[in-house]
């Protein structure tokens, strides 16, 4: 009997490392943020550079707006190095031509550059963050209720001056409506910025992390460690706006994506399988 059992756990152990593969979750499409998972051991890379795996296995990538469509995955199991071309899917936008913002937030003055310099510095700097937090690979909740009154990727025309696409997610609310974590993480900055108003940054782990802008109110301060659907601030109108209305941002590093393509409501989920050779 026990050298039955045993031919059996060896047969399924030899079946599971047959089937080891890596998966893929979220669309192939350009402004998406990829999670994957693949055999505990096994070594990513993403067109050539190093991804970041967990022990267990995990591991994320992204595209940007205008990213390039053929993009290759690399991986390496077990001693044997395989592979995947990836294909993405091209994206159409919306090109938004909005009147009435301030001048000053259209063509800043000339005294201000210094702080806008500045503030660059501070947001590029916490978007380096690198951390073991592991919450992105949860489902995110929508950090705030309202109209969607923006989406990524638009590029918006303010008083007839073009300017840079937009990176966000946009829902408009009344001032003071409550901005919620969309998942557990730590807050890096926690401050008013000259374009976006006041604004936070929470560091969700694997490079990635949520830029939250234009708020009425701060509920954190940096270094804060804060819960899913934890009420973080309040929605405003500071910052370069027409209205009231939270501006919510993923990034991957400095790779700005799309919120709403990680939200089950607005995109199924979608998954790629990729077989490991034995």
């Amino acid at each position: 009997m026990k050298v039955w059992v045993k031919a059996l756990l060896l047969c399924a152990i030899s079946v599971a490392a047959n089937a080891a593969e890596v998966v893929l979750h979220g669309p192939l499409t350009q402004g998406s943020l990829i999670r994957g998972q693949a055999p505990m051991g096994a070594q990513i890379w993403f067109n050539e550079q190093p991804v970041v795996v967990s022990a267990q296995g995990q591991f994320v990538f992204g595209i940007g707006r205008d990213a390039a469509l053929q993009h290759q995955l690399k991986v390496v199991h077990q001693g044997k190095q395989q592979q995947f071309p990836l294909r993405f899917t091209a994206r159409e936008y919306d090109i938004q031509r909005i009147t009435g913002v301030e001048q000053k937030y259209v063509a800043p003055p000339k005294e201000v550059s210094a702080r806008i310099a500045n503030d660059n510095a501070k947001v590029r700097q916490v978007r380096s963050t690198l951390s073991e937090l592991d919450a992105i690979f949860s489902t995110p909740v929508r950090p705030a209720a309202g109209r969607i009154s923006g989406v990524y990727g638009s590029q918006r025309v303010f008083n007839g001056q073009p300017r840079n696409p937009h990176f966000g997610l946009d829902i408009a609310a009344p001032v003071g409506a409550p901005v919620l974590a969309p998942w557990p993480g730590k807050v890096l900055l926690a401050e008013d910025l000259y374009f976006s108003g006041l604004t936070v940054i929470v560091d969700h782990g694997f490079g990635v992390s949520s830029t939250f802008m234009h708020l009425n109110a701060i509920k954190v301060k940096v270094g804060d460690t804060v819960a899913q659907s934890q009420h973080i601030a309040d929605i405003g109108a500071t910052g370069r706006v027409t209205g009231p209305h939270l501006d919510w941002r993923i990034n991957w590093f400095q790779e700005r994506l799309d919120p709403q393509l990680l939200l089950p409501e607005f995109t199924p989920n979608q998954t790629q399988r990729l077989a490991l050779t034995p």
